[in-house]
């Protein structure tokens, strides 16, 4: 909706700016027109506040801390709902009828499997190599493997790609797992859910049955949905501004992933457990609680506190509990870096200065001591988080593609290097 407008004064000139309000959520000044009006660009490092586009998807209020997917709140989405459900409402707009739902499972569950010569493309990496590299390379590769649903100009194929990735993620996740811990790949199993067939794929082996725990399977689930998506994160921005070049889905999607890869981004929950075993004893925590209320010292408490969210990550609530569920099924009490995250989640939700400075444990701290408890390594956290995080990426580039609005992303710049000078010959300089 457009209604009231802005006025900018600039070089004695008055010009005047459309305002435009959203469903919910601030007014913006509309600037499209800026730089033709008034020879002026705006400047905003790290675009945090300038909207890059116009969506359905996904509404965040950080203040209150609320997050919204379609108008549904998470809170109840991750009570009710099962992560393809979640995966229909972020694609078509709305939650699915029975038929619609058992259609779209089956579509998902039919296209798990990955063509079989890329086994062999897995071999090509070092044995060693961390797996958010693997994820990278393999699926920038899918491109090369299906190369008919590449088309971004035919629906049929969008939604045909949208599909394999969604369904795919989960097969090449545990596949990268597997080459990292040298032991055979599993192929998924079509009578088992999405969650419980990626535990199936990470943790069984052929040489003996395994049983998905129905508690860890359902723990996994919610990872999935309460990562989904958030909005226009890096990574998120990151598959628009590739996407709005034209080139196909699934190179939008490793260039997803190369930026999720990063310790900002995707890789807190991985920093969060490395900085337990920094900590390394019960004993010392006071010690970097300390450290962490000292300015002068570089040292932070990661996994608490959020950029977005001013107030409690409302996925924080369901994880914490998620998180124990899952302690409390399998009964660990022996592990060092868990008693330290219980610990200090007892304390940053008591200490006034936690309180104060609303440093609240976040998603990140919850999901990095589930997923330990399950039994996945820290290098494997984000590559979880990049699998979740694959339906909202395909759903905001789905979105982009059929706005008709949506222009190929050119940043500008406020230069400050050197004016015009003239070549000097080598021998002169």
């Amino acid at each position: 909706m457009t209604g009231s407008t802005a006025k900018l004064e600039l070089g004695g000139k008055t010009h005047e700016l459309n305002v435009r309000s959203g469903t919910l959520g601030p007014d913006v000044i509309d600037i499209a027109s800026l730089y033709a009006s008034t020879g002026a660009f705006t400047y905003d490092p790290g675009f945090t506040s300038t909207a890059s586009c116009e969506s359905e998807i996904t509404y965040i209020d950080g203040d209150a801390g609320v997050l919204l997917h379609r108008g549904y709140p998470i809170e109840q989405l991750a009570e009710h709902g099962d992560f393809l459900e979640i995966c229909y409402l972020l694609l078509y707009g709305d939650l699915p009828t029975k038929a619609q739902k058992e259609d779209f499972d089956y579509r998902v569950t039919h296209h798990t499997m990955v063509h079989e010569q890329m086994t062999k493309f897995f071999t090509g990496f070092r044995r060693d190599a961390h797996p958010m590299a693997v994820m990278c390379g393999v699926v920038g590769a899918l491109a090369a493997f299906y190369h008919d649903s590449i088309d971004i100009s035919d629906p049929h194929q969008r939604m045909v790609a949208s599909i394999r990735l969604i369904a795919k993620m989960p097969t090449i996740a545990a596949m990268a797992y597997k080459y990292h811990i040298g032991q055979p790949f599993m192929y998924p199993k079509n009578d088992l859910n999405y969650a419980a067939n990626f535990l199936h794929m990470c943790f069984a082996v052929p040489c003996e049955d395994y049983k998905v725990n129905p508690i860890l399977a359902r723990a996994v689930e919610r990872i999935f949905i309460l990562h989904a998506d958030h909005e226009q994160n890096a990574s998120t921005s990151t598959v628009r501004l590739a996407g709005s070049s034209g080139t196909n889905p699934f190179a939008c999607i490793a260039a997803g992933i190369a930026c999720l890869w990063g310790p900002a981004h995707g890789g807190a929950n991985e920093a969060a457990l490395n900085m337990l075993a920094e900590i390394g004893h019960v004993d010392r925590i006071p010690e970097f609680i300390n450290r962490a209320k000292d300015r002068s010292d570089p040292f932070r408490l990661m996994g608490f506190g959020h950029r977005v969210y001013k107030n409690y990550d409302p996925r924080a609530k369901i994880m914490q509990q998620t998180a124990h569920e899952v302690l409390g099924e399998l009964g660990i009490k022996d592990d060092p870096l868990l008693d330290i995250a219980i610990e200090l989640e007892k304390i940053a939700l008591t200490d006034e200065y936690f309180i104060e400075k609303k440093l609240y444990p976040n998603v990140d701290f919850y999901s990095g001591i589930t997923l330990k408890a399950l039994g996945f390594p820290t290098t494997m956290f984000t590559v979880l988080f990049a699998l979740a995080r694959t339906v909202g990426w395909i759903a905001q580039w789905k979105e982009m593609i059929e706005d008709p609005r949506q222009k190929i992303g050119r940043p500008r710049q406020l230069y400050t290097g050197a004016a015009q000078r003239d070549y000097t010959p080598i021998a002169k300089r």
